[in-house]
């Protein structure tokens, strides 16, 4: 996967972390990964996540991944909007995910939050992802 999609490729390494059952997994540090993990944070997705600084001096988003029995507490995550194929919705339009037991992420002017979040704040915005 190339890197026009930095959150794409952060939400393949969590799906490949949690297949392989890791507690942690690392990713590039950058302002909209660590808004979308702290939504996943709120939601009660991961455990958390905290910047460090690899060898070389780069910045990474070290991401405590969740598991419930053993098993990943995100059993879905997926890209809505892509780099070829913007997907925008207003305040009204924001898609619930399984009626509402999942999450969409959601890039508003008034920052990165869930649908829930949006909808309550009459925004819309990019649908970046969706976790369920």
């Amino acid at each position: 996967m190339s890197m026009n999609d930095p959150l794409g490729d952060m939400l393949t390494r969590i799906r490949n972390a949690q297949m392989r059952g890791k507690s942690t997994v690392r990713t590039p540090a950058s302002k909209l990964r660590a808004w979308v993990l702290d939504v996943l944070k709120a939601e009660g997705y991961i455990r958390g996540y905290e910047e460090v600084t690899t060898e070389a001096g780069h910045a990474e988003l070290e991401i405590g991944l969740k598991y419930h029995d053993g098993t990943p507490v995100i059993r879905e995550l997926s890209r809505v909007s892509k780099p070829g194929r913007r997907v925008y919705a207003g305040a009204r339009e924001i898609p619930q995910v399984r009626q509402g037991l999942g999450v969409s992420i959601v890039s508003t002017p008034k920052g990165v939050m869930s649908d829930a979040a949006a909808r309550n704040a009459n925004v819309g915005g990019e649908v970046l992802c969706t976790v369920f």
